[in-house]
């Protein structure tokens, strides 16, 4: 069957088979590390300087934070540019978490497309595919729409995403909820993966986005760390 083709709405594919993704509601709707793959697309300096719909800084650090979180609950990461040559290399941010992967190069505006993205998100056999990037309506939303009529289940982290005004992001992300994708924020993804905090291998690691990258979040654990670690009256 080729890459290209439409496979029927109520399938996935997952390690050489097609299985049901009729699942958008229950505990098996949510995020696991063990069904997820994750593809970072053009986070780039071209991107970046037509970035309009977030602040910037706070895209760029939020799609950090997403990537680092991957990389905890080792869920396979896919990187992709389009045309850096010109448009830029991947944000030091970005490749400095995965400082072994080069990213995908490719001239395709639709990452899809490429079948060499394709073929590096069947490989690891997961049925959750989620997807952050620049631009939102477009690199973004091309892949989106495609992968989630092929029988993927996608997953768009918002706020790690950007678009070149809020209108774009915005219809975007309206048009992609109508193709059946789920829209999510990268904070989201990280507690879904987490799940229970009786998960004690990942734990440290959790704590650690959260402080580098979770913003205020960021800022009260850290405060809690030092309250944990403040004498009592009776201990000073």
């Amino acid at each position: 069957m080729s890459v290209h083709c439409r496979r029927p709405a109520d399938a996935k594919f997952q390690k050489g088979n097609l299985v049901s993704t009729e699942n958008k509601a229950g505990l098996g709707a949510l995020l696991t590390p063990e069904e997820s793959v994750l593809a970072l697309i053009d986070h780039q300096p071209f991107q970046v300087a037509n970035l309009h719909s977030h602040e910037p800084t706070m895209v760029i650090n939020n799609a950090v934070g997403l990537a680092k979180a991957a990389k905890v609950f080792d869920v396979p990461t896919i990187l992709t540019t389009v045309l850096e040559e010109r448009g830029g290399f991947l944000v030091q941010g970005l490749q400095d978490v995965f400082p072994e992967q080069k990213p995908i190069n490719r001239t395709f505006i639709n990452t899809w497309q490429d079948e060499r993205v394709v073929d590096a998100v069947k490989a690891t056999g997961r049925k959750k595919l989620i997807i952050a990037g620049l631009w939102t309506e477009i690199c973004v939303a091309m892949p989106a729409i495609q992968a989630a009529g092929e029988g993927f289940e996608v997953f768009v982290v918002t706020d790690a995403s950007g678009g070149v005004s809020k209108e774009a992001h915005d219809m975007a992300v309206q048009r992609m909820i109508q193709a059946g994708v789920a829209p999510i924020t990268w904070m989201a993804v990280l507690g879904e993966w987490q799940r229970d905090w009786a998960r004690e291998k990942t734990v440290e690691g959790v704590a650690e986005v959260q402080a580098q990258h979770g913003g205020a979040s960021g800022v009260a654990f850290a405060w809690e760390m030092q309250l944990l670690a403040t004498p009592t009256g009776s201990e000073a």
